[in-house]
């Protein structure tokens, strides 16, 4: 038997254990800073008043630009039978369930984009709960303005309870990062996929994740270009540091082979 096979196949397996542990690592990093990023909505929530106060504002600026039309999207969104309910359900697993598939498939199939992507996730992330103590703000289906709770009226999942209440800001709807992350990853799936279909879904992924967050009551059209704004600001950001770091890593890269030998010679002369 080959016993340089055998040695190759043991690094083989090796590489992979090694990728599989520091994957493994990946996921519980991400899923970590995610819920420290719910809990600091928490924590960076403000008042009733303050939240009503700026829901009133995005509705007169909304108003001036002629593009308050929720209660309308929401209306239609009735007329068809059942799809509520998929709304209501789209609207509590998508955001984390196409994010968190779309991070898998880059780590996995298309390393070299990565750590940009985790890395604008993160600063997005950052961005936006800086953006909840700021300007806490009462979604729709809580700003009194005739647009009603639909996630809560048709699925199993009631948003006013005080259980479900307790895990979430019910105040950071300001920047919607329901759409940020849906443009993040659309975007990414869009730019690596090589199947028409699929990037053909991911162009509409956005647009759908708009359609249900409106039609749902839980965000107005500005809160989702908030959150869009955010995710820009995140991917420039995220840019800048991979730079800073290629940078770095060229500035401390070892002399090739042949430069230290001529630098010995030289010494040895």
């Amino acid at each position: 038997m080959d016993v340089s096979l055998l040695g190759s196949r043991g690094n083989r397996s090796a590489i992979r254990s090694a990728v599989g542990r520091r994957g493994a690592l990946e996921v519980l990093a991400v899923v970590g800073l995610y819920l420290i990023s719910e809990l600091s909505r928490g924590l960076a929530g403000g008042g009733e008043i303050a939240a009503q106060q700026h829901a009133a504002a995005v509705v007169r600026a909304e108003r001036h630009l002629h593009v308050f039309v929720e209660a309308t999207v929401q209306r239609a969104a009735r007329d068809i039978a059942g799809l509520e309910t998929l709304l209501g359900y789209a609207y509590l697993s998508l955001h984390l369930v196409v994010t968190a598939a779309v991070l898998i498939w880059v780590y996995r199939r298309h390393p070299h984009a990565y750590a940009r992507l985790r890395n604008t996730l993160v600063i997005a992330n950052a961005l936006a709960v800086v953006g909840y103590a700021l300007f806490p703000t009462a979604p729709p289906r809580l700003a009194g303005v005739g647009i009603a709770d639909t996630v809560s009226a048709a699925t199993s999942v009631n948003l006013t309870s005080r259980f479900v209440s307790s895990f979430y800001n019910p105040y950071a709807a300001v920047p919607s990062m329901h759409i940020g992350f849906a443009l993040l990853v659309g975007i990414t799936a869009w730019r690596l996929a090589r199947n028409r279909v699929v990037r053909a879904a991911a162009l509409a992924y956005p647009v759908f994740v708009l359609f249900v967050i409106v039609a749902t009551g839980n965000h107005f059209f500005l809160d989702a270009v908030a959150g869009a704004a955010v995710v820009v600001t995140a991917g420039v950001l995220s840019g800048l540091l991979s730079r800073r770091r290629r940078s770095e890593t060229a500035e401390i890269r070892p002399l090739p082979v042949s430069a230290v030998s001529e630098i010995q010679q030289r010494h040895a002369a």
